[in-house]
Protein backbone atom coordinates (compact mmCIF):
# COMPACT_ATOMS: atom_id res chain seq x y z
CA UNK A 1 0.00 0.00 0.00
CA UNK A 2 3.25 2.17 1.12
CA UNK A 3 4.61 1.66 -2.27
CA UNK A 4 1.07 2.16 -4.41
CA UNK A 5 0.50 5.59 -2.36
CA UNK A 6 3.86 6.59 -3.33
CA UNK A 7 3.44 5.91 -6.96
CA UNK A 8 -0.15 7.67 -7.29
CA UNK A 9 1.19 10.58 -5.55
CA UNK A 10 4.54 10.69 -8.10
CA UNK A 11 1.81 10.19 -10.97
CA UNK A 12 -0.21 13.14 -9.64
CA UNK A 13 2.98 15.35 -10.22
CA UNK A 14 4.10 14.27 -13.27
CA UNK A 15 0.78 15.12 -14.51
CA UNK A 16 0.70 18.42 -12.91
CA UNK A 17 4.42 19.09 -14.29
CA UNK A 18 2.92 18.04 -17.60
CA UNK A 19 -0.27 20.23 -17.86
CA UNK A 20 -1.24 22.94 -19.88
CA UNK A 21 -0.42 26.75 -18.86
CA UNK A 22 -3.60 28.08 -17.10
CA UNK A 23 -5.61 29.89 -19.67
CA UNK A 24 -5.17 33.73 -19.18
CA UNK A 25 -7.91 35.33 -16.84
CA UNK A 26 -10.53 37.52 -17.95
CA UNK A 27 -9.21 41.12 -18.77
CA UNK A 28 -9.81 43.24 -15.70
CA UNK A 29 -7.52 46.88 -15.76
CA UNK A 30 -8.03 48.69 -19.30
CA UNK A 31 -4.88 48.55 -21.53
CA UNK A 32 -3.03 51.38 -23.78
CA UNK A 33 -0.97 50.21 -26.49
CA UNK A 34 1.44 53.48 -27.46
CA UNK A 35 3.92 54.21 -30.21
CA UNK A 36 3.63 51.48 -32.03
CA UNK A 37 2.97 50.69 -35.96
CA UNK A 38 -0.69 49.86 -35.85
CA UNK A 39 -1.31 46.89 -38.76
CA UNK A 40 -4.70 47.26 -39.33
CA UNK A 41 -5.22 43.64 -41.22
CA UNK A 42 -6.85 45.97 -44.02
CA UNK A 43 -4.05 46.93 -46.27
CA UNK A 44 -4.01 50.38 -43.90
CA UNK A 45 -1.09 51.37 -41.43
CA UNK A 46 -0.79 53.89 -38.45
CA UNK A 47 2.15 54.86 -37.98
CA UNK A 48 2.63 55.82 -33.82
CA UNK A 49 -0.37 54.70 -32.72
CA UNK A 50 -2.57 54.41 -29.77
CA UNK A 51 -5.01 50.67 -28.78
CA UNK A 52 -7.52 51.25 -25.75
CA UNK A 53 -8.57 47.33 -24.59
CA UNK A 54 -11.51 47.83 -22.45
CA UNK A 55 -13.29 44.72 -21.52
CA UNK A 56 -11.77 42.80 -24.26
CA UNK A 57 -12.53 44.70 -27.26
CA UNK A 58 -10.73 47.73 -28.69
CA UNK A 59 -11.97 50.88 -27.49
CA UNK A 60 -9.49 53.52 -29.47
CA UNK A 61 -7.38 53.25 -32.01
CA UNK A 62 -5.86 56.34 -33.75
CA UNK A 63 -2.98 58.60 -34.22
CA UNK A 64 -1.05 58.79 -30.51
CA UNK A 65 -0.67 62.26 -30.00
CA UNK A 66 1.25 62.84 -26.91
CA UNK A 67 -2.05 60.88 -24.98
CA UNK A 68 -2.26 61.72 -21.20
CA UNK A 69 -2.47 58.55 -19.41
CA UNK A 70 -3.45 57.81 -15.81
CA UNK A 71 -1.29 55.36 -14.82
CA UNK A 72 -3.18 53.99 -11.94
CA UNK A 73 -6.45 53.54 -14.33
CA UNK A 74 -5.07 52.02 -17.41
CA UNK A 75 -1.72 49.49 -18.03
CA UNK A 76 0.02 51.47 -20.36
CA UNK A 77 2.37 49.28 -22.76
CA UNK A 78 5.40 51.15 -24.47
CA UNK A 79 5.26 50.15 -27.69
CA UNK A 80 7.61 52.50 -29.42
CA UNK A 81 9.63 51.25 -32.42
CA UNK A 82 7.42 47.84 -32.28
CA UNK A 83 4.74 46.64 -34.73
CA UNK A 84 1.14 45.62 -33.42
CA UNK A 85 -0.69 43.25 -35.51
CA UNK A 86 -4.28 41.32 -35.31
CA UNK A 87 -3.72 37.95 -34.41
CA UNK A 88 -3.20 35.60 -37.32
CA UNK A 89 -5.55 33.13 -38.12
CA UNK A 90 -4.99 29.50 -39.86
CA UNK A 91 -7.67 27.87 -41.66
CA UNK A 92 -7.68 24.25 -42.59
CA UNK A 93 -5.93 22.74 -39.80
CA UNK A 94 -5.64 19.69 -37.51
CA UNK A 95 -4.26 21.53 -34.46
CA UNK A 96 -5.42 19.77 -31.61
CA UNK A 97 -6.90 16.75 -33.04
CA UNK A 98 -3.41 14.79 -33.26
CA UNK A 99 -0.46 15.45 -31.04
CA UNK A 100 1.51 12.76 -31.73
CA UNK A 101 1.62 10.82 -35.42
CA UNK A 102 3.38 7.90 -33.90
CA UNK A 103 0.78 7.47 -31.05
CA UNK A 104 -2.28 6.32 -32.12
CA UNK A 105 -4.63 7.24 -28.84
CA UNK A 106 -3.36 10.78 -29.76
CA UNK A 107 -4.87 10.88 -33.31
CA UNK A 108 -8.32 11.57 -33.83
CA UNK A 109 -8.63 13.79 -36.69
CA UNK A 110 -10.57 11.23 -38.87
CA UNK A 111 -13.62 8.70 -38.86
CA UNK A 112 -14.16 5.29 -40.53
CA UNK A 113 -16.37 6.07 -43.77
CA UNK A 114 -16.41 7.74 -46.48
CA UNK A 115 -19.77 9.97 -45.96
CA UNK A 116 -19.46 11.41 -42.60
CA UNK A 117 -21.10 15.18 -42.97
CA UNK A 118 -22.18 14.91 -38.80
CA UNK A 119 -19.01 14.41 -37.72
CA UNK A 120 -17.80 17.42 -35.59
CA UNK A 121 -14.38 18.41 -34.87
CA UNK A 122 -15.03 20.82 -32.06
CA UNK A 123 -15.50 17.65 -29.40
CA UNK A 124 -12.31 16.02 -30.48
CA UNK A 125 -10.31 19.08 -30.33
CA UNK A 126 -7.64 19.34 -27.21
CA UNK A 127 -7.15 22.50 -25.78
CA UNK A 128 -4.59 21.34 -23.49
CA UNK A 129 -2.28 20.69 -26.93
CA UNK A 130 1.26 21.06 -26.00
CA UNK A 131 1.64 21.63 -29.99
CA UNK A 132 -1.26 24.31 -29.93
CA UNK A 133 0.52 26.33 -27.00
CA UNK A 134 3.42 26.81 -29.84
CA UNK A 135 1.62 28.36 -31.84
CA UNK A 136 1.18 31.58 -29.45
CA UNK A 137 4.50 32.64 -29.73
CA UNK A 138 4.74 33.23 -33.54
CA UNK A 139 0.93 35.00 -33.50
CA UNK A 140 -1.19 32.39 -34.58
CA UNK A 141 -4.15 32.74 -32.46
CA UNK A 142 -7.05 31.41 -33.94
CA UNK A 143 -7.35 28.29 -36.07
CA UNK A 144 -10.41 26.45 -37.91
CA UNK A 145 -10.04 22.69 -36.43
CA UNK A 146 -10.82 20.49 -39.45
CA UNK A 147 -11.61 16.83 -40.06
CA UNK A 148 -9.78 14.59 -42.56
CA UNK A 149 -10.34 11.77 -44.27
CA UNK A 150 -13.38 10.10 -46.83
CA UNK A 151 -15.32 12.04 -49.87
CA UNK A 152 -17.09 13.99 -46.72
CA UNK A 153 -14.92 14.80 -43.77
CA UNK A 154 -17.42 16.55 -41.31
CA UNK A 155 -17.69 19.68 -39.77
CA UNK A 156 -15.22 22.56 -38.51
CA UNK A 157 -15.27 24.66 -36.02
CA UNK A 158 -12.89 27.93 -35.33
CA UNK A 159 -11.23 28.20 -32.02
CA UNK A 160 -8.69 30.58 -30.12
CA UNK A 161 -5.75 28.79 -28.61
CA UNK A 162 -6.11 29.79 -24.98
CA UNK A 163 -8.43 28.02 -23.02
CA UNK A 164 -8.99 25.07 -20.57
CA UNK A 165 -11.76 23.13 -22.92
CA UNK A 166 -13.26 22.85 -26.28
CA UNK A 167 -16.67 24.68 -25.19
CA UNK A 168 -14.15 27.59 -23.41
CA UNK A 169 -12.03 27.63 -27.17
CA UNK A 170 -14.86 27.50 -29.00
CA UNK A 171 -15.45 31.01 -31.65
CA UNK A 172 -17.63 29.63 -33.99
CA UNK A 173 -19.34 26.04 -34.07
CA UNK A 174 -19.72 23.93 -36.85
CA UNK A 175 -19.48 26.63 -39.54
CA UNK A 176 -18.42 24.59 -42.57
CA UNK A 177 -18.88 21.26 -44.14
CA UNK A 178 -15.18 19.76 -45.70
CA UNK A 179 -15.59 17.41 -48.94
CA UNK A 180 -12.82 16.24 -50.77
CA UNK A 181 -13.62 16.56 -54.52
CA UNK A 182 -12.73 13.25 -56.38
CA UNK A 183 -9.39 13.67 -57.98
CA UNK A 184 -9.32 14.08 -61.80
CA UNK A 185 -5.90 12.68 -61.81
CA UNK A 186 -3.77 10.54 -59.37
CA UNK A 187 -0.34 9.13 -58.94
CA UNK A 188 1.11 5.47 -58.86
CA UNK A 189 2.06 4.58 -55.94
CA UNK A 190 6.13 4.35 -56.67
CA UNK A 191 6.41 2.25 -52.96
CA UNK A 192 4.91 -0.78 -54.62
CA UNK A 193 6.96 -0.29 -58.13
CA UNK A 194 4.15 1.66 -59.91
CA UNK A 195 4.63 4.63 -62.29
CA UNK A 196 4.55 7.99 -60.02
CA UNK A 197 3.65 9.50 -63.03
CA UNK A 198 0.11 11.65 -62.89
CA UNK A 199 -2.66 9.32 -64.90
CA UNK A 200 -6.25 10.35 -65.31
CA UNK A 201 -8.62 8.52 -62.71
CA UNK A 202 -10.78 6.14 -64.47
CA UNK A 203 -13.43 5.88 -61.45
CA UNK A 204 -14.04 10.25 -61.90
CA UNK A 205 -17.10 10.30 -63.15
CA UNK A 206 -18.62 7.46 -61.19
CA UNK A 207 -17.18 9.02 -57.76
CA UNK A 208 -18.84 12.55 -58.99
CA UNK A 209 -22.17 10.87 -59.35
CA UNK A 210 -21.93 8.99 -56.00
CA UNK A 211 -21.42 12.84 -54.18
CA UNK A 212 -24.15 14.08 -56.58
CA UNK A 213 -26.58 11.57 -55.73
CA UNK A 214 -25.64 11.65 -51.97
CA UNK A 215 -26.41 15.68 -51.56
CA UNK A 216 -29.46 15.45 -53.64
CA UNK A 217 -31.46 12.62 -51.23
CA UNK A 218 -29.97 14.52 -48.16
CA UNK A 219 -31.40 17.83 -49.64
CA UNK A 220 -34.90 15.87 -50.23
CA UNK A 221 -34.94 14.19 -46.90
CA UNK A 222 -34.03 17.31 -45.25
CA UNK A 223 -37.72 18.39 -46.62
CA UNK A 224 -39.56 15.85 -45.01
CA UNK A 225 -37.33 14.40 -41.77
CA UNK A 226 -34.44 15.44 -39.22
CA UNK A 227 -33.96 12.26 -37.38
CA UNK A 228 -31.08 10.94 -39.76
CA UNK A 229 -27.65 12.64 -38.18
CA UNK A 230 -25.85 12.70 -41.84
CA UNK A 231 -28.59 14.79 -43.94
CA UNK A 232 -29.50 16.93 -41.27
CA UNK A 233 -25.80 17.87 -40.97
CA UNK A 234 -26.17 18.55 -44.68
CA UNK A 235 -28.82 20.92 -44.21
CA UNK A 236 -26.90 24.42 -43.15
CA UNK A 237 -25.04 23.89 -46.31
CA UNK A 238 -28.87 24.43 -48.41
CA UNK A 239 -30.12 27.31 -46.10
CA UNK A 240 -26.37 29.20 -46.65
CA UNK A 241 -25.83 28.67 -42.57
CA UNK A 242 -23.01 26.29 -43.36
CA UNK A 243 -19.90 26.91 -45.49
CA UNK A 244 -19.12 24.05 -48.45
CA UNK A 245 -15.15 23.73 -48.01
CA UNK A 246 -14.39 22.22 -50.96
CA UNK A 247 -11.13 20.47 -50.91
CA UNK A 248 -9.68 20.49 -54.40
CA UNK A 249 -6.48 20.99 -56.62
CA UNK A 250 -6.76 20.96 -60.47
CA UNK A 251 -8.20 22.87 -62.92
CA UNK A 252 -11.02 20.49 -63.79
CA UNK A 253 -11.51 19.54 -60.75
CA UNK A 254 -12.46 23.24 -59.51
CA UNK A 255 -14.30 23.84 -62.59
CA UNK A 256 -16.52 20.41 -61.46
CA UNK A 257 -16.82 21.74 -57.99
CA UNK A 258 -18.43 25.20 -58.94
CA UNK A 259 -20.56 23.34 -61.62
CA UNK A 260 -21.57 21.06 -58.49
CA UNK A 261 -22.32 23.86 -56.50
CA UNK A 262 -24.76 25.72 -58.81
CA UNK A 263 -26.53 22.56 -59.21
CA UNK A 264 -26.94 22.13 -55.97
CA UNK A 265 -28.10 25.71 -55.28
CA UNK A 266 -25.04 26.15 -52.96
CA UNK A 267 -24.61 29.49 -52.71
CA UNK A 268 -21.53 29.33 -50.05
CA UNK A 269 -18.52 27.51 -51.10
CA UNK A 270 -15.08 28.16 -50.63
CA UNK A 271 -12.22 26.11 -52.83
CA UNK A 272 -9.66 24.71 -50.35
CA UNK A 273 -6.37 23.67 -51.20
CA UNK A 274 -6.55 24.70 -55.23
CA UNK A 275 -2.96 23.90 -56.77
CA UNK A 276 -4.68 25.08 -60.15
CA UNK A 277 -6.65 27.61 -59.19
CA UNK A 278 -4.13 30.57 -61.07
CA UNK A 279 -5.89 28.53 -64.06
CA UNK A 280 -9.40 28.72 -63.07
CA UNK A 281 -9.40 32.31 -62.13
CA UNK A 282 -11.84 33.98 -64.45
CA UNK A 283 -14.39 31.29 -63.13
CA UNK A 284 -13.46 31.76 -59.57
CA UNK A 285 -13.92 35.70 -59.99
CA UNK A 286 -17.65 35.19 -61.77
CA UNK A 287 -18.74 32.80 -59.28
CA UNK A 288 -17.02 35.02 -56.07
CA UNK A 289 -15.65 31.96 -55.20
CA UNK A 290 -12.56 32.28 -52.30
CA UNK A 291 -9.71 30.32 -52.40
CA UNK A 292 -7.62 29.20 -49.05
CA UNK A 293 -4.67 27.96 -50.71
CA UNK A 294 -2.33 25.12 -50.41
CA UNK A 295 0.76 25.62 -48.05
CA UNK A 296 3.34 28.50 -49.87
CA UNK A 297 5.96 26.62 -48.82
CA UNK A 298 5.71 23.43 -51.19
CA UNK A 299 7.11 22.20 -54.59
CA UNK A 300 5.41 22.30 -57.83
CA UNK A 301 3.15 19.33 -58.91
CA UNK A 302 3.11 19.22 -62.39
CA UNK A 303 5.99 19.12 -64.42
CA UNK A 304 5.01 21.52 -66.61
CA UNK A 305 4.20 24.30 -63.41
CA UNK A 306 6.60 27.07 -63.03
CA UNK A 307 9.09 26.61 -60.31
CA UNK A 308 7.66 29.36 -58.15
CA UNK A 309 4.03 28.51 -58.79
CA UNK A 310 3.67 28.05 -55.04
CA UNK A 311 5.37 31.39 -54.38
CA UNK A 312 3.39 33.33 -56.65
CA UNK A 313 0.05 31.75 -56.61
CA UNK A 314 -1.25 34.32 -53.86
CA UNK A 315 -0.15 36.70 -56.03
CA UNK A 316 -1.70 35.58 -59.09
CA UNK A 317 -5.52 35.13 -57.68
CA UNK A 318 -5.13 38.71 -55.48
CA UNK A 319 -4.43 40.33 -58.82
CA UNK A 320 -7.91 38.62 -60.11
CA UNK A 321 -9.54 40.35 -57.00
CA UNK A 322 -10.26 36.83 -55.51
CA UNK A 323 -10.47 36.56 -51.91
CA UNK A 324 -7.33 34.73 -50.71
CA UNK A 325 -6.57 32.69 -47.18
CA UNK A 326 -3.46 30.71 -46.48
CA UNK A 327 -3.41 27.16 -45.08
CA UNK A 328 -0.61 24.91 -43.96
CA UNK A 329 -1.84 21.58 -44.21
CA UNK A 330 0.41 18.38 -45.49
CA UNK A 331 3.11 16.70 -44.19
CA UNK A 332 4.14 17.75 -40.88
CA UNK A 333 1.62 20.26 -40.78
CA UNK A 334 1.00 21.11 -36.72
CA UNK A 335 3.92 22.18 -36.20
CA UNK A 336 4.82 24.14 -39.62
CA UNK A 337 1.33 25.42 -38.87
CA UNK A 338 3.74 28.33 -36.53
CA UNK A 339 5.21 29.25 -39.84
CA UNK A 340 1.99 30.73 -41.11
CA UNK A 341 3.26 34.23 -41.00
CA UNK A 342 6.49 33.15 -42.95
CA UNK A 343 4.73 31.73 -45.46
CA UNK A 344 2.76 35.06 -46.27
CA UNK A 345 6.12 36.67 -45.57
CA UNK A 346 7.42 34.57 -48.89
CA UNK A 347 4.33 35.98 -50.97
CA UNK A 348 5.90 39.46 -50.34
CA UNK A 349 9.14 38.08 -52.06
CA UNK A 350 6.89 37.16 -55.14
CA UNK A 351 5.26 40.41 -56.19
CA UNK A 352 2.76 40.76 -52.94
CA UNK A 353 3.15 44.22 -50.85
CA UNK A 354 3.70 43.34 -46.77
CA UNK A 355 -0.16 44.52 -46.19
CA UNK A 356 -1.17 42.32 -48.94
CA UNK A 357 0.27 39.05 -47.33
CA UNK A 358 -0.76 40.27 -44.37
CA UNK A 359 -4.49 40.13 -45.02
CA UNK A 360 -4.06 36.27 -46.33
CA UNK A 361 -3.76 35.43 -42.48
CA UNK A 362 -6.13 37.91 -40.79
CA UNK A 363 -8.96 39.82 -42.30
CA UNK A 364 -9.20 37.73 -45.45
CA UNK A 365 -9.20 34.68 -43.42
CA UNK A 366 -11.78 35.96 -40.90
CA UNK A 367 -13.86 36.95 -43.73
CA UNK A 368 -13.57 33.37 -45.22
CA UNK A 369 -13.99 31.78 -41.49
CA UNK A 370 -17.27 34.13 -41.25
CA UNK A 371 -15.60 35.69 -37.94
CA UNK A 372 -14.78 38.88 -39.35
CA UNK A 373 -17.45 41.03 -37.44
CA UNK A 374 -15.11 40.08 -34.07
CA UNK A 375 -11.80 38.90 -35.69
CA UNK A 376 -9.05 39.57 -38.41
CA UNK A 377 -8.72 43.29 -37.92
CA UNK A 378 -7.39 45.73 -35.63
CA UNK A 379 -11.45 48.11 -35.30
CA UNK A 380 -12.90 49.99 -32.85
CA UNK A 381 -15.35 47.42 -31.37
CA UNK A 382 -13.47 44.41 -32.30
CA UNK A 383 -11.87 41.72 -30.18
CA UNK A 384 -8.59 42.60 -28.87
CA UNK A 385 -7.14 39.67 -30.43
CA UNK A 386 -3.35 41.04 -31.15
CA UNK A 387 0.29 41.01 -30.69
CA UNK A 388 3.09 43.48 -29.85
CA UNK A 389 6.22 41.90 -32.19
CA UNK A 390 9.67 43.75 -31.47
CA UNK A 391 9.75 43.80 -36.02
CA UNK A 392 8.33 42.35 -38.97
CA UNK A 393 5.93 39.47 -37.76
CA UNK A 394 6.10 38.20 -41.52
CA UNK A 395 10.33 37.83 -40.61
CA UNK A 396 11.33 35.19 -38.96
CA UNK A 397 14.13 37.26 -38.25
CA UNK A 398 12.01 39.79 -36.44
CA UNK A 399 8.83 38.21 -35.16
CA UNK A 400 9.70 38.36 -31.78
CA UNK A 401 6.39 38.48 -29.91
CA UNK A 402 6.43 40.76 -26.22
CA UNK A 403 2.63 40.70 -25.45
CA UNK A 404 -0.23 38.75 -27.11
CA UNK A 405 -4.11 39.12 -26.49
CA UNK A 406 -6.53 36.90 -27.06
CA UNK A 407 -10.15 38.69 -25.84
CA UNK A 408 -8.31 40.75 -24.04
CA UNK A 409 -7.03 38.42 -22.11
CA UNK A 410 -2.53 38.91 -22.24
CA UNK A 411 -1.83 34.72 -22.72
CA UNK A 412 1.59 33.19 -21.71
CA UNK A 413 4.32 33.24 -24.32
CA UNK A 414 5.83 30.47 -22.83
CA UNK A 415 5.81 26.70 -24.27
CA UNK A 416 7.52 24.01 -24.33
CA UNK A 417 9.48 24.61 -26.92
CA UNK A 418 10.66 27.93 -25.67
CA UNK A 419 11.87 26.27 -22.71
CA UNK A 420 13.87 23.53 -23.97
CA UNK A 421 15.45 26.92 -26.25
CA UNK A 422 16.38 28.71 -23.04
CA UNK A 423 17.66 25.47 -20.98
CA UNK A 424 19.83 24.54 -24.01
CA UNK A 425 20.65 28.07 -24.93
CA UNK A 426 22.23 28.57 -21.50
CA UNK A 427 23.87 24.95 -21.89
CA UNK A 428 26.14 26.39 -25.00
CA UNK A 429 26.54 29.43 -23.66
CA UNK A 430 28.69 27.75 -20.22
CA UNK A 431 30.24 25.24 -22.63
CA UNK A 432 31.43 28.50 -24.68
CA UNK A 433 32.52 30.08 -21.92
CA UNK A 434 34.82 26.89 -20.72
CA UNK A 435 36.74 26.72 -24.39
CA UNK A 436 37.44 30.31 -24.86
CA UNK A 437 39.28 30.44 -21.38
CA UNK A 438 43.32 30.37 -21.82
Amino acid sequence: MKKLKFTSILMLCCSILLAQQTPAPKQIKDIAIVGATAHIGNGNIIENSIIIIKNGKIDTIGKSERPKLNDQDINVINAKGKHVYPGFIVPNSTLGLIEIDAVKASVDNAEIGALNPNIRSLIAYNAESKIVESMRPNGVLIGQITPRGGRISGTSSVVQFDAWNWEDAAVRIDEGLHVNWPKSFSRGRWWLGEDPALKPNKDYDKQVTELNNYFLQSHAYDKNANNHLPFKATKGVFNDSKKLYMHVDYEKGILDAIAFAKKNNIKNMVIVGGREAYKATSTLKINNIPVILQRVHSTPNSDDDDYDISYKHAKLLVDQDILVALETSGDMERMNTRNLPFHAGTTVAHGLSKEQALQLITLNAAIILGIDAEYGSLTQGKSATLFISEGDALDMRTNILTHAFIDGRAVNLETHQTKLWKRYSKKYKEQNKLVSKP
